[in-house]
């Protein structure tokens, strides 16, 4: 799978990138700017880039290219 990004990202920096790309469409003017600004502590590449990579992993998802896991009962 793709990483996100050259910098970690915190679980709360998540959830915010989330909430930010609900707030914030693709028709957004400065899209990217705006979702760093609610992430905070990213760049709006950074931001762009974590997009990209959750994109990425959606597609290898969804082509079946990542075994479900194995759980047990």
């Amino acid at each position: 799978m793709a990483s996100s990004s050259s910098s970690s990202w915190t679980p709360k920096q998540n959830k915010l990138f989330e909430k930010a790309l609900a707030v914030y469409d693709r028709d957004t003017p400065d899209r990217w700017q705006n979702i760093a600004r609610a992430v905070g502590g990213k760049s709006a590449e950074e931001v762009k880039r974590h997009y990209e990579a959750l994109v990425e992993d959606l597609r290898h998802i969804e082509s079946g290219n990542v075994p479900f896991p194995n759980y047990r009962r």
